[in-house]
Formats: structure tokens, C-alpha cells, sequence
């Protein structure tokens, strides 16, 4: 099996899982749930038995009806990193399309995304943000140098990293050739 496949084969493993156990904490039969989300039954005995391969749309209202969400219902069961998912959501009919949810934060008032572009040798030293910010960051180019606390962290293409970034930190590009990354600010 391919390797999108697998991945896409344990994400429904999770969903499974994870619907089942949410749906009993909140004291729902599988009827109650399927009146409260428009979900047939059928499906969602079907997704509990991770025999279903389920859409977006589906998950997100199962994940309404169950108050929390989507990617509750995707992460792999007792993560140890809340905030960092890293699944396979979504596999198209040809090889390599996939949609991949990589982390999750809660946010008060906004998010905001950026696109950051650094030559060799350049940095940008960022001052401490809000108590209670976050920055989340993806690689698709080059290598980036997180400087906080004094420590170097490295992060190559295909690599993310979420963190609290009520600090002082850098980013800098100690490689040869362009860096280029996302930033989401979460406020």
C-alpha cells in the first residue's frame, strides 16, 4: 500500500477511535448523534468500524454535533503534543494529492499568515509577542535557524514547528541558497 494510503488508512483508524470515544462521553447513541449531525446512521456505524472512508464535509459535522473540533476528531488517540497533528485528511485519486493537517491552536481574536522570503546570510530578530500568542511556521524551502532562548532549532523543507512566541526570537538563513516559509501569528 502506498504510503498516503497508509497514512490515510491510520487517520481513519483515529477517527474511528476518536468518534466513538467522544460520542460516549458526551452520552449520545449513535441514532442521537446521527439526528444531531444530518449523518446517517449507516455511516457512522461505518466510520466507527473504520470501514468508511468519510469526507471533510461529514467530519466537520460530526464534529459540530460533538462540540469540538475537526481535528479532534483526526489526531491520533493519547498524542502526547495536542497542538501538533501531522495527518493525512484528505487523498485524491492521483498519487501525491493530499491534504495534511499539521497542527492546531486556539485562537482569541485573529490569525494571520505570512510569507517569508530570506536571502543567505540575512535574519530578522522579532521581539517578544502577547502572553498567550503563538506562532506557527512550515518550511517549503531552504533550511530556517529559530533562535529563542539562545537556541538554534533547525527546520528543513516539509518540516513545521508551533511555539509560544511571547519571547524574543530570530529567524535566520544560514544556508546557501533562499529561504522560504509560512509564519501563522495566532492571537
Amino acid at each position: 500500500m502506498p504510503k498516503e494510503n497508509s497514512q490515510r488508512a491510520s487517520v481513519l483508524q483515529h477517527v474511528s477511535q476518536n468518534v466513538r470515544r467522544l460520542r460516549l462521553l458526551a452520552h449520545l447513541s449513535q441514532s442521537a448523534l446521527s439526528e444531531l449531525s444530518g449523518v446517517s446512521r449507516r455511516m457512522l456505524v461505518a466510520i466507527e468500524a473504520g470501514e468508511k472512508n468519510v469526507s471533510l464535509s461529514t467530519l466537520d459535522r460530526v464534529a459540530e454535533a460533538l462540540n469540538v473540533g475537526f481535528s479532534d476528531l483526526i489526531q491520533a488517540p493519547g498524542s502526547p503534543d495536542p497542538s501538533r497533528i501531522n495527518e493525512v485528511a484528505w487523498s485524491g485519486t492521483q498519487a501525491g494529492s493530499k491534504a495534511v493537517l499539521l497542527s492546531k491552536a486556539t485562537a482569541t481574536r485573529e490569525v494571520e499568515l505570512w510569507e517569508w522570503t530570506l536571502e543567505p546570510g540575512d535574519e530578522y530578530h522579532s521581539q517578544a509577542d502577547g502572553e498567550g500568542w503563538s506562532e506557527q511556521l512550515y518550511v517549503f524551502e531552504g533550511c530556517l535557524t529559530l533562535v529563542i532562548d539562545e537556541q538554534a532549532l533547525r527546520f528543513s523543507a516539509g518540516e513545521f514547528y508551533m511555539y509560544p512566541s511571547n519571547r524574543p526570537h530570530v529567524y535566520r538563513n544560514e544556508g546557501g541558497g533562499i529561504l522560504r516559509f509560512m509564519r501563522n501569528v495566532v492571537i
